[in-house]
Order: C-alpha cells, then sequence, then structure tokens
C-alpha cells in the first residue's frame, strides 16, 4: 500500500521560511491585488471634483481595506484553514462538509464567483497597464493589442508554464520595488499625506459624501486578489505568504499614498484621468516607457495566475462531482500544473468578449468586483464554521462573523450600484456556472435515489458457479466493474444483473472497484477485500479530491504488486497460453445509467435531470473520465428504472 500513499508533496517544507519560497509567493499569489493600483484611484475618483477629503479618505479607506479584509480576515485567520498544507474554497468546503449538508451552497457560489472573475480580471488588467501608453498616444486604440496579448496568453497554457514562471518571482519583486520607489518619490514633496492612515479620514469620506456607496464599490477593488492568497496556500506555505505580505502591502501603501500626492497637487485644475492615469504620472518622464512595459508584464503574471486557479477549481469541482467530467491534462511535470482545453478557451472567449463589450479599463471597472465580494462573503461563512469545527470559543466567532458580514455586506451594497453599469455582466457568468454546478449536484443525489443495492454475499456461489461452468463461453480472463457501493457487503442490482443475464459474462476472476475521494487533498491509499478467494475481489481507492483518477494505471498497479505478493493469479486458464505463463486479458464494463421516461419526478426534478442529460452528452464519457483504455472497455447502458412493473396498473381479457 506504500506506493500509492501521498508523497506527491512535503508540506512541511513548504511551510518553512526561505528565499526562494518568499519569490515564489511574489510571482503566482500577488499578481491581481499587485496590480490595482493600475486602476482603483482611478475608479475612486471618477468624475468627482478632486478634493483634500476625498483623496486623503480614498487612501485611509484603501489602508484600513487591506488592513482588515487581506492582512486580518485572510492572511492571520483564513490561512490556518489549511487542508493538509492545501488551500481554496473547495479545499476549505471538505473540511467543513461533514458539519451540515448546506454548506455546499456557500461553497459552490463561492467557486462560481472565483470563475467568474477570471472573465474579467485579464482584461481588466492587460487593458489598464496598454492605456499608460496613452499618454505618449492620446488617440491609441487599445483594444487590437489587448485581445492580442490575451489570446496569445491562453494558446501557451497548453505547454505548460513552468518554465516561465521560474521568472515570475524576480519579475513581481521588481513590480513592487518600482511602485514602492515611485511612491516615496512624490511622499517626500508632501509628507503630510501619511496622516490619511487615520481611520477618521475613511470615516468622515462616507459620512459627508453622497456618492459614499459607489466610493466603496470603487475601494474594494484594491483588495481583489485577496482570495488568492488563500487558493494558493498549497504552492508556497504560510510561513512564505504572511512574512512576503508584509513587503508587498508596505509597497502598495507607499504607491498609494504616491498617487495621492500627486491627485492633491491637481485641485482645482481641469484634469481628465482617461489620458492622466496616476500610477504613471508619478513616473519620470524617462521611465515612463520601461514602467510601462513593467505593467504590461506585471499584469500577464497576474492573468496568468488567475487562469491556473480557474484550472484547479474546474479540476476540484470535477472530482467533487460538482462539475461534468472534462479533460485534464498534465502538461509539465510541476505539481499542481494542469490544463484544462475546455476551460481555456471557454475562458478565452470570455476575456476577449469583456475587451469588445468594455472597450476599456474605466468601462470593465463597472463589471469588477461584484463577483468576488460574494466569493468573499460565501469565504467568511465557511471560515466560521472550520473555526467551530477547531472548537473555538463561540463569541470570537460571533465577533468574526458580525466584523467581516458588515465590511463584506458594505462593499456588497457599493458595488451592487454597478450592476447596470456592468455589474450584470459577472453576475450572470456566475450564475450560468452555478445552474452547471448544481444540476450536476443534484442530478447525482435523483440518481443514486433510484439505485438499488443487494447483499453481495448473496450470490457468491452463483459467480463461482458460473466462473467454472465451461458451458458457457468466457468473456474476459479478468473481468473488472466499476462500483459505487460504499460498503464491501453491497452491490448494484445492474452489476449482478450485467453478469449473469445481460449475456451471461464468464471470467476467471471478477474485479470490483470502488473510487472515494476524501478530504485530504493529495491521499493515494488502496484497501483489498477478498470476497471470493480468487474469484471476487473488491478494490477500493482513497484518492484526494486533487489526485488524478487515472484508473487504468492505479488499477494496473494493484495487480501487480498482488501477483508479486502472491496474493493473486492472473496467468490465463487457457491450456496453449498458461502453457507459456501468458497474462490473461482484462476487460472493464463501464454501465451507464439512462433516465428512462417516468412521471415519479417534480417539475423541478424532471428540469434538472433534463439539464443533466444535455450536460452528459457535452461532457467526457465515465469511462475516459476514469482515464481508462477504451481498447478494453465495454459499455452497457441500463434504465434507471423510476417506475416498476408493480405500478402499472393493466387487465387481461379474453
Amino acid at each position: 500500500m506504500d506506493f500509492l500513499k501521498n508523497n506527491v508533496s512535503n508540506h512541511k517544507d513548504l511551510q518553512k521560511l526561505t528565499v526562494p519560497g518568499l519569490l515564489i509567493s511574489l510571482g503566482i499569489i500577488y499578481g491581481d491585488i499587485g496590480t490595482s493600483p493600475l486602476y482603483v484611484f482611478k475608479a475612486i475618483v471618477g468624475s468627482q471634483q478632486i478634493t483634500e477629503s476625498l483623496i486623503l479618505g480614498g487612501v485611509s479607506l484603501i489602508f484600513w481595506t487591506l488592513t482588515l479584509q487581506t492582512t486580518l480576515k485572510y492572511v492571520v485567520i483564513t490561512l490556518r484553514a489549511d487542508n493538509k498544507g492545501e488551500g481554496g474554497i473547495f479545499s476549505l468546503f471538505s473540511l467543513v462538509r461533514r458539519r451540515a449538508a448546506w454548506l455546499i451552497i456557500p461553497a459552490v457560489i463561492g467557486g462560481c464567483a472565483l470563475l467568474a472573475d477570471g472573465i474579467i480580471t485579464p482584461p481588466i488588467s492587460v487593458s489598464a497597464a496598454i492605456e499608460g501608453l496613452r499618454s505618449y498616444y492620446p488617440h491609441l486604440h487599445t483594444v487590437p493589442i489587448v485581445i492580442s496579448i490575451i489570446i496569445g496568453l491562453f494558446i501557451i497554457q497548453q505547454f505548460g508554464t513552468s518554465l516561465v514562471g521560474k521568472a515570475f518571482g524576480p519579475i513581481m519583486f521588481l513590480w513592487f520595488t518600482m511602485m514602492g520607489v515611485l511612491g516615496v518619490s512624490f511622499i517626500v514633496e508632501m509628507p503630510m499625506v501619511i496622516k490619511a492612515l487615520n481611520p477618521y479620514y475613511a470615516y468622515h469620506l462616507l459620512s459627508t459624501n453622497p456618492n459614499a456607496f459607489i466610493i466603496l464599490g470603487a475601494v474594494f477593488l484594491c483588495t481583489t486578489g485577496a482570495e488568492a492568497l488563500y487558493s494558493d496556500l498549497g504552492h508556497c506555505g504560510r510561513s512564505n505568504i504572511q512574512i512576503s505580505w508584509i513587503y508587498v502591502k508596505t509597497c502598495l501603501i507607499l504607491n498609494y499614498l504616491g498617487q495621492a500626492v500627486w491627485l492633491l497637487q491637481q485641485k482645482g485644475k481641469p484634469i481628465n484621468l482617461d489620458l492622466h492615469n496616476p500610477f504613471y504620472e508619478i513616473m519620470p518622464q524617462w521611465f515612463l516607457l520601461y514602467g510601462i512595459g513593467i505593467a504590461t508584464v506585471a499584469a500577464i503574471i497576474a492573468s496568468q495566475a488567475l487562469i491556473s486557479g480557474s484550472f484547479t477549481l474546474i479540476a476540484e469541482a470535477v472530482r467533487l462531482n460538482l462539475w461534468p467530467k472534462v479533460r485534464i491534462n498534465y502538461p509539465t511535470e510541476q505539481k499542481g500544473q494542469l490544463y484544462v482545453p475546455s476551460a481555456n478557451w471557454l475562458l478565452c472567449g470570455g476575456c476577449v468578449g469583456v475587451v469588445l463589450l468594455f472597450g476599456d479599463s474605466d468601462h470593465m471597472q463597472a463589471a469588477y468586483g461584484l463577483s468576488i465580494t460574494v466569493a468573499m462573503l460565501m469565504t467568511t461563512i465557511l471560515v466560521s464554521n472550520f473555526l467551530r469545527r477547531k472548537k473555538v470559543p463561540t463569541y470570537i466567532i460571533t465577533i468574526f462573523l458580525a466584523v467581516y458580514l458588515l465590511i463584506e455586506l458594505s462593499f456588497l451594497t457599493g458595488n451592487l450600484v454597478k450592476f447596470i453599469h456592468g455589474g450584470w455582466f459577472t453576475l450572470s457568468v456566475g450564475f450560468i456556472l452555478f445552474s452547471i454546478m448544481w444540476t450536476w449536484h443534484s442530478a447525482r443525489k435523483i440518481r443514486n435515489r433510484y439505485v438499488k443495492f443487494i447483499e453481495i454475499d448473496d450470490y457468491f456461489n452463483i459467480i463461482k458457479e458460473l466462473s467454472d461452468d465451461e458451458t458457457v463461453p468466457k468473456y474476459a480472463s479478468q473481468l473488472v466493474y466499476l462500483t459505487s457501493a460504499n460498503f464491501n457487503s453491497e452491490i448494484e442490482s445492474k452489476i449482478i444483473y450485467s453478469i449473469l443475464q445481460k449475456q451471461p459474462k464468464r471470467a476467471d476472476v471478477y474485479w470490483l472497484v470502488h473510487v472515494d475521494v476524501v478530504d485530504e487533498p493529495y491521499k493515494k491509499e488502496y484497501e483489498v477485500d477478498f470476497l471470493v478467494p480468487n474469484k471476487l475481489i473488491r478494490i477500493d481507492f482513497k484518492l484526494g479530491f486533487r489526485v488524478e483518477q487515472q484508473i487504468n494505471l492505479l488499477f494496473r498497479r494493484v495487480v501487480e504488486d498482488l501477483v508479486k505478493k502472491g496474493e493473486v493469479d492472473i496467468t490465463s486458464t487457457y491450456k496453449s497460453l498458461n502453457r507459456h505463463k501468458i497474462v490473461g486479458d482484462f476487460r472493464f464494463v463501464v454501465i451507464e445509467k439512462v433516465l428512462s421516461r417516468s412521471h415519479n419526478l417534480s417539475f423541478y426534478e424532471s428540469f434538472i435531470m433534463a439539464f443533466y442529460v444535455y450536460l452528459k452528452r457535452v461532457s467526457l464519457s465515465e469511462e475516459r473520465g476514469f482515464g481508462l483504455d477504451l481498447s478494453f472497455v465495454t459499455v452497457e447502458k441500463v434504465p434507471l428504472m423510476l417506475t416498476t412493473p408493480e405500478t402499472v396498473e393493466i387487465q387481461r381479457v379474453n
């Protein structure tokens, strides 16, 4: 069993504080939150007149949002909710899902909101960076440039990004250092701007400005990448994230303060922020082109991190039975490096659509932030349940919920103002994704309700007799069935029907294979139960929700192990082949349950099952999803009988 135990990653090593670990954290975690200075202050000011109250209050809101939301909630509290070193909303759900069935709802909503964010982050980050060229070319049409960069980014996904990824850390270190230095160069011109860190200025702005909620929606953009801190926990480790965040936050605040100084210097002047982005205005003229280049690379890195995160979310959802089975490729040997073709091109189409729909970053800001606010609310709910699981005192959990529900509901209210200006787009995408996840999850529950399990020991003798009955043509030497029965004592009636009645299948050995997706992310273990020695054997795989389910390879490895230990003999029983010790043939039988016509379902369930049937058609088949060799697979379609003969009324007449 040892060979299947988790040795993918030594999570203790990840928790160690190292220079490479800090650089990796800078490279893959902070892309989204690190490119926020490109557009946050533009969004806060908008078309309002520049006043000291607006600018100082804006900086104060940014500082305290990064402190309370990013630092305290995510870096200090949420990072402790690690699942064997892994983070992310589905990892968190795996930790708490046994507490209450309803927790599937915030997990699915949060996952869909994060995926919806993956469609808007690359366009807004790349657009905001490229628009810096308007300082040189005021009438430059940036849309074609942005679309070209985005399409190129999605094309390279299929080749893996491990080589490029090694350069991410140093580049992002340069990016944050550049922002910090530029900020300091303006702060020294007006040191009094540091007083904006006083929370009074945030309170004063919100209590006096009639556009308070609109400003809140804009301020929220400074923390949109906070979820990535938790999602990438497994790649970097808690200590590296917490220490690197100190440097990142310092550089961000210095840059925001520098932008505030420049804006305060423009008081009373007519200024067009579309042509004069505060982020680029604090750069020396000689450095501007270099700054735009570095900003563009940082935006691409931010997009890359979010795309990779979306692939991981989809892969986890597939293994947790929350998403249709899709093809998942592993382009490199690097841990966590995967590529989901269907998700890649859907994201690509969505990102290009966003650029064409909104045009520039100013208009994209209207669609940005709403879905992430929802994701953060869902994380708050799940973290509170994790704290209960850890037996944290109730009063602390109550304070945590009260504080963060108040903060995030305030941000949600501020972002709802964006709905008619573009927020409808990400919410619509999120709703479509939610309908897919919820349908797949609900349909599985409906199907399981009608799967009939029977006691397997009632059939031990007849299976043994069939195996020895030479009057029945041999179907295969080794016959393998995938079973969903959780207990060794049970088996689906459809499997027994397939073996005994639907073309009786004689075999030397019958194998039952069960896959159990467990809460630990990288667990790989198996158990063997010899139900009928040398005739009926059951193998139970316990695989983590981040483990690739290559059942064909895993099964072969287990059989090899059993053969070496002398626990099973797979030599062909045909005399001519047995004489030469030739291994017998293997055949997998996959039973696909087809929904039959029935009036037993409610309207809601009928709609769910109809949508499920459509999703099933466009998704990967069961045999491909489990990584089976198609040349050794038989697929049998059987009706999922929702109406039994006993319930059908009919009268016999002479």
